[in-house]
């Protein structure tokens, strides 16, 4: 019941009703309601934040699940990165070192896949944690690209080593004749004695002496350029193994092979002779490469042990008189 108000009125000594005005009950009816919505919203709060509902204890019990769920996920990308990244290390420092090839460009490497306009459609779907799965979907994206190039690089070197290979076959690396004893090479590379003239001049391969028609090898595949008569050399055969590298034999007696013929390293070229500017039976054995005479004794790796291959190094360096 609505609590009634008296006043008392002096001049007819009586306590009179006092009429409420609708502007007084209107206001005090807002005051009540607003502290009423006031009080509601207080207890909501706290029960809000003290006491949970099965669904929401439900709900937040999956949030976290996730949570902790994208921290494995994030954690593994980081592992994966930090792999490949070791990867990466070994391709540029070892294989594309030993191989000559020059290192995958940082740039390149760590380019990114896109930026954010790659993901606008999960961007439009208003998703709550857009940016977290945005920010996963980057990551993944960018080890998708870096994993990519690094399958291109091992391509790359998959084709270096089949080449590698071939060069290796190519390159001179034997000496041209049977020489088990190391007695045989007789003047190295550089300034020598003329075996005519007489004088100081510069010698641009090796002799082997040998008995006339001992065979003379090839050191390397390739093909015949040249195998003909001419001038000092005289009957002389000249291999080109490409890759920059060329092989001359000089002196033979005769030659069993013809120009553009395929040779293989071992196979018979020819016999030892003293024909051109010669005083005695030898072959006259120059390496060529990239059109410079190279010193030959720094590729006699194939059939030497490192003890032999000193003894023909220090053969190679005494000062005598060559052959030719």
């Amino acid at each position: 019941m609505a609590r009634i108000k008296y006043l008392y009125n002096p001049e007819t000594c009586q306590y009179e009703r006092v009429k409420a005005k609708p502007l007084d009950t209107a206001l005090n009816v807002g005051i009540f309601l607003a502290l009423s919505i006031i009080f509601a919203i207080f207890l909501t709060f706290i029960l809000g934040k003290y006491y949970k509902t099965e669904q929401e204890l439900s709900l937040q019990e999956e949030n976290q699940e996730l949570l902790e769920h994208y921290n494995l996920l994030n954690k593994e990308l980081q592992d994966v990165h930090a792999i490949l990244q070791s990867i990466q290390h070994r391709d540029d420092n070892i294989y594309r070192v030993i191989f000559e090839a020059e290192p995958i460009p940082t740039s390149i490497r760590t380019a990114g896949s896109g930026g954010t306009d790659k993901y606008r459609e999960l961007l439009k779907k208003g998703l709550k944690k857009e940016k977290l799965i945005v920010n996963t979907k980057q990551k993944i994206d960018n080890l998708k690209r870096m994993m990519y190039v690094q399958t291109k690089s091992y391509d790359e070197i998959a084709k270096l080593v089949k080449d590698k290979s071939k060069m290796l076959a190519c390159m001179p690396a034997i000496q041209p004749i049977s020489n088990k004893q190391l007695t045989r090479l007789t003047s190295g590379f550089g300034i020598r004695i003329h075996p005519i003239y007489k004088v100081g001049q510069f010698h641009p391969g090796i002799d082997f002496a040998a008995p006339m028609n001992t065979p003379i090898y090839a050191t390397g595949d390739g093909t015949i350029e040249k195998a003909e008569y001419e001038g000092g050399y005289g009957n002389h055969v000249k291999i080109n193994h490409g890759y920059g590298y060329k092989t001359l034999y000089g002196h033979m007696s005769s030659f069993v092979v013809k120009p553009g013929q395929k040779i293989k390293r071992g196979e018979l070229i020819g016999y030892v002779g003293s024909t051109g500017f010669s005083t005695a039976p030898h072959v006259h054995y120059e390496v060529i490469y990239n059109g410079e005479q190279v010193n030959p004794v720094y590729y006699f790796f194939k059939d030497l042990t490192a003890e032999e291959y000193e003894k023909v190094l220090e053969l190679a360096s005494k000062e005598n008189q060559s052959l030719s």
